[in-house]
């Protein structure tokens, strides 16, 4: 008996220093999270860096976007986006223990809002402490910006493959069309670009992009903002 409660001692022994170790660990990389990102808007300020954007020839804004391209981007990338405060909780913490168990730093977890962040101020290397510091990054951009203008920012700023960075110059490079002409089969196919854009640009890779654009019309369903009878539609319209 005695033998029992001791090994069920040095369990629970285990289990508290593991458990302070990770606490420890996050903690570390929340600071450093939080140093890159305060040196980050030192730089470049969220006001001024928005402007700049919004300034351009070519930024897009919202009420240019077919609706169908807005609800296929929502629901590929970031379902809650309308509702979340820049974060997905659940996500993130799922990505953070996988990251700190592995040291891959391969998990995303990131919504629209954390994405744009990544964007605008960091680089694509995978950190720990980046993926903190876009948690504090979307916090400041959903008390600063309304949901419609994250989004712009971000459908703007993204990478859509073949060189081609937003959705103005994808539409154009692409289908010759401004955004506000994309058909609905177009809408969902540069929906699913940002997601791997070399691998499923219709330049290089046509027969992966119409994959991916089955995904973008699933997750449209999964979403209930698509039937199966527009899906099926969708697909035929090529």
């Amino acid at each position: 008996m005695k033998t029992k409660k001791k090994i069920i001692r040095t369990i629970f022994s285990i289990v508290g220093i593991v458990a302070a170790l990770c606490v420890a660990v996050t903690a570390f990389f929340a600071i450093k999270g939080a140093v890159m990102w305060n040196n980050a808007k030192t730089e470049h300020p969220v006001d001024a860096l928005v402007a700049q954007l919004q300034a351009k020839d070519d930024f897009a804004r919202i009420s240019e976007l077919p609706d169908f391209y807005i609800d296929a981007v929502i629901s590929v990338e970031d379902r809650k986006f309308r509702t979340h405060n820049g974060i997905n909780l659940k996500s993130i913490a799922r990505a953070l223990l996988y990251d700190i168990k592995s040291l891959s730093f391969e998990q995303g977890g990131s919504t629209i809002t954390q994405q744009l962040a990544k964007n605008l101020w960091f680089t694509q290397e995978k950190k720990i402490e980046r993926k903190f510091a876009e948690v504090y990054a979307a916090f400041e951009l959903e008390n600063a910006l309304s949901k419609d203008e994250i989004f712009e920012l971000y459908v703007n700023t993204i990478y859509f493959g073949s060189d081609y960075y937003g959705i103005t110059a994808a539409a154009r490079g692409y289908f010759d069309k401004s955004p506000s002409e994309l058909s609905e089969y177009e809408c969902a196919m540069l929906a699913g670009l940002p997601n791997a854009p070399s691998a499923y640009s219709p330049d290089e890779e046509p027969e992966l992009a119409k994959q991916r654009l089955g995904q973008v019309l699933q997750a449209m369903l999964d979403n209930d903002v698509l039937s199966e009878n527009e899906a099926e539609e969708v697909m035929a319209r090529e």
